[in-house]
């Protein structure tokens, strides 16, 4: 999705309909930092947003994400076009998300091994720090399987979402 030219276009609209940012961003909810973002094309105005904004400018969301007014021939494709771009976006969020979910369970492992061999050799132990070092064991077990679980969950909730 263009985001410069999206931003351009809900500028000129702002702007037609006599509004400052701060009053655009008053109707919708948002600050007119927000605004000012939406309109340099540095962030997308979320779903939400869009909504208030179509009904504002009394056109379709379609007509906002393609950047300009549709015509009734261009509007099909300008949607079909629209609803790809999104669904790419879309997954390539999901598969960035699931890599750094990996990536955490990856290195949360790692830390557990490590601790587990930085721990003193059992032999040249009392009693009382060996039971300490089964207890650092198991806490280290504990945090690594409960964070690897959550993450786990995190990917099969964002999967089937």
């Amino acid at each position: 999705m263009d985001t410069q030219r999206i931003g351009k276009f809900l500028c000129e609209l702002r702007k037609q309909n006599d509004m400052t940012q701060e009053q655009l961003g008053a109707k919708i909810g948002v600050t007119n930092k927000t605004v000012s973002r939406w309109e340099t094309g540095n962030y997308m105005p979320p779903i939400e947003s869009l909504k208030l904004l179509s009904d504002i400018y009394q056109l379709s969301i379609n007509e906002i994400l393609s950047g300009g007014r549709l015509s009734e021939e261009n509007y099909k494709e300008a949607a079909e076009d629209n609803i790809s771009i999104t669904l790419e976006e879309m997954q390539a969020k999901d598969k960035s998300f699931e890599k750094n979910m990996l990536i955490i369970m990856a290195i949360t492992s790692i830390l557990a091994i490590v601790i587990m061999f930085l721990l003193p050799d059992r032999n040249s132990l009392s009693a009382d720090e060996k039971i300490r070092e089964i207890l650092v064991i198991i806490f280290v077990l504990a945090m690594a399987v409960i964070s690897n679980t959550v993450n786990i969950i995190a990917i099969v909730l964002k999967k089937n979402k």
